[in-house]
């Protein structure tokens, strides 16, 4: 079973994860695979600094630069998932071959990149707003408007929803979002 995992940044979407992974099933994280294709696939470097000119110095690309262009503007936001998402996609069939029994795909953009359509189902994780803020300070390390800018370039928690087969929120304590993404993975059928 595929299961294709989103939301916006910060909602919790490790919580779910960790427990698909402590169940036995294999997790690509799309964003961490885009980091390491940033390592290894110069193509990919190279189409990126030709869109955004300055953000790659001595081979290495400049996130939080690029980062405070692409959200503070929706196209250029576009352009970039543009030029990504066909290298993240490649990359996510390679490693489903051969096709493993329990895959999880955690893609924020997992409809826009066309990997919905490797899943067998769908989910969105979502969290109000201030509690991903208060996550993404916290985690990342970054100011308050910054993470406000990046949460503010991303689809809404109901845009996210619309799309997916199911929804799990995460509007409370850790404890008791990790019991309901037990729950959900229980009744997939993917655990006993």
């Amino acid at each position: 079973m595929i299961i294709g995992i989103t939301g916006g940044t910060g909602c919790g979407k490790t919580t779910l994860l960790s427990l698909i992974a402590e169940h036995g099933g294999m997790v690509i994280d799309c964003d961490r695979l885009y980091h390491q294709l940033l390592e290894t696939d110069k193509t990919l470097l190279t189409s990126i600094e030709a869109r955004f000119p300055g953000v790659v110095q001595d081979g290495q690309l400049q996130r939080k630069q690029l980062g405070a262009l692409v959200f503070a503007d929706k196209k250029a936001l576009r352009d970039l998932n543009a030029i990504t998402h066909k290298a993240v996609y490649d990359a996510v069939l390679q490693q489903l071959d051969p096709k493993p029994k329990l895959v999880a795909i955690d893609a924020i953009g997992l409809f826009e990149s066309g990997l919905d359509k490797l899943c067998d189902v769908t989910v969105a994780v979502t969290a109000p707003v201030d509690a991903r803020i208060a996550r993404l300070m916290r985690r990342d390390g970054i100011s308050r408007e910054y993470a406000q800018s990046r949460i503010g370039a991303q689809p809404t928690n109901e845009a996210f929803s619309a799309l997916c087969d199911y929804t799990l929120d995460n509007d409370g304590a850790e404890a008791e979002f990790r019991q309901k993404c037990l729950a959900f993975i229980e009744n997939l059928d993917i655990i006993k």
